[in-house]
């Protein structure tokens, strides 16, 4: 779903994210003594473009804002002039020494990981808030229920690796749902232990069973079909929140009072036609349904029962008429702090634990990116330029610390993806350049133009592909 935060905050994300990617490369490049011709965040047509810098390079913005380049001169493409002076020459890119270009290649993926470092840095000196990974009960029937969790179990380890947050859970689940079996394809003692704290302040070790998951279940809620959920707050029937302009408040409904049921179309019908409500849901459903109808509510307010006529407002979503009160409820405040949890850590710690965060991170991107070449997971979790763009607009929407954890995983994954061994992207030319390493002399030409040509094809196919599933997301929820 996009809002108004989704494009500017996919330009801005795109925008640092490839501006320092080329940094990298342009700074580097600039030790190495190459000249730089141009630097250009986007493709297509300059929308903006200065000249200075002591070589007068070209500063662009470009119209298309997926990706960007750094120029650099070099006498195969003739960029640099074939009787320019030999000093002149030797500041060409293909005469550099081939420790120096791997260098400058592999400069801008490095960026985007120091990046990513800083960010994880920040977000870990600053305190990222998260919800404790505690359980619901599970589901009945389910692996989760044999394997003996019970409600109120706090994770605190996955297999090796230390959990703070559900995130962190979750994280660690799919990588072991992933990596399920020594060949990474399940099998029947496919497992992972589960250290938790349960209820009776008791440290467990619990081993969940993952041979029954199948390709399919990874594409989506995969934990609901071993039958493990979060813990979450339950809304109570007490209000907590009501809109000034709202059904509710006009009807005279105030904070904190309980609502016992609802039923009726005038005031004095008889108890046995109204509606004794046991959860907050079943509220939402009765007012939903009757939008511009008269609905009584049984409530209590210090003590006494009251009834009060409440009218829902109408309003559209999907063609449909729904109804609304203009009312918010209340929550278990002991289990709502028992939940919340900040993981902060001092600046010295902090360092390494952004680099574990980018390292797990880098490697679990990779081990995707495996699995779905051999099949092992739906092509169909590949994202493009839509998808992250809703991410992003989400993200921003829900404050800065999410938006700056969100471009720490983007960065990250900006850095895995141009060290792929594609031609067209870093990891293709770093793979040029330590075959040069090996054989001694440079690579030909024809070898790179059909590269470059299988690279271009490659790239372009999974883009269409990124796209067609962001466009099915959309189309289908």
């Amino acid at each position: 779903m996009f809002t108004w935060y989704t494009f500017p905050a996919f330009i801005v994300a795109i925008g640092v994210l490839v501006t320092i990617h080329e940094l990298g490369h342009y700074w580097v490049a600039r030790w190495c003594d190459v000249k730089i011709l141009r630097f250009s965040v986007g493709f297509g047509k300059p929308l903006w473009m200065r000249r200075f810098g002591p070589d007068q390079t070209e500063w662009v913005i470009a119209a298309i804002p997926l990706g960007g380049y750094v120029k650099m001169a070099d006498e195969r493409d003739g960029s640099a002039e074939a009787d320019a002076p030999v000093a002149t020459k030797k500041r060409a890119f293909n005469n550099k020494p081939v420790w120096q270009r791997i260098a400058i290649v592999l400069a801008g993926p490095v960026a985007n990981f120091i990046l990513a470092a800083f960010f994880y840095w920040t977000l870990f000196v600053v305190g990222t808030p998260g919800v404790k990974p505690y359980l619901a009960p599970p589901v009945a029937g389910s692996v989760a229920e044999r394997a003996g969790f019970a409600e109120f179990d706090l994770i605190t380890k996955v297999g090796d690796r230390e959990v703070k947050t559900w995130s962190d859970a979750r994280m660690a689940l799919l990588e072991a749902a992933v990596g399920r079996g020594s060949d990474g394809s399940g099998g029947s003692d496919a497992s992972v232990e589960i250290e938790v704290d349960n209820n009776a302040g008791q440290r467990v070790n619990k081993r969940l069973m993952l041979s029954s998951l199948v390709k399919e279940d990874l594409d989506k809620d995969f934990l609901a079909t071993l039958g493990l959920r979060d813990l979450r707050l339950k809304p109570l029937l007490v209000a907590e929140q009501l809109t000034p302009s709202g059904a509710a408040s006009k009807a005279g409904l105030k904070v904190g009072d309980r609502i016992l049921a609802i039923g009726g179309q005038s005031l004095g019908i008889p108890e046995a036609q109204f509606t004794v409500l046991n959860n907050w849901q079943e509220m939402v459903a009765i007012v939903t349904q009757n939008a511009g109808k008269p609905l009584v509510f049984i409530i209590e307010r210090d003590g006494h029962q009251l009834e009060k006529t409440v009218t829902p407002d109408s309003w559209t979503e999907n063609g449909k008429t729904l109804g609304r009160i203009g009312i918010g409820p209340s929550f278990d405040k002991t289990l709502e702090e028992k939940l919340k949890t900040t993981v902060r850590y001092s600046p010295f710690a902090a360092i390494g634990y952004a680099w574990i965060e980018v390292w797990g991170k880098s490697i679990f991107s990779l081990k995707m990116m495996g699995h779905m070449i051999v099949g092992d997971i739906s092509w169909k979790n590949l994202s493009g330029p839509l998808a992250i763009a809703e991410f992003a607009g989400k993200a921003a929407e829900r404050g800065l610390v999410w938006y700056v954890g969100f471009l720490a995983l983007i960065s990250v994954s900006l850095g895995v993806l141009n060290l792929l061994p594609i031609p067209v992207l870093d990891g293709g030319q770093l793979m040029y350049y330590m075959a040069e390493v090996f054989k001694g002399s440079p690579v030909s030409e024809r070898t790179m133009e059909i590269g470059q040509q299988i690279g271009l094809t490659l790239l372009l196919g999974m883009t269409a592909f990124a796209f067609y599933n962001d466009i099915h997301r959309l189309v289908a929820g």
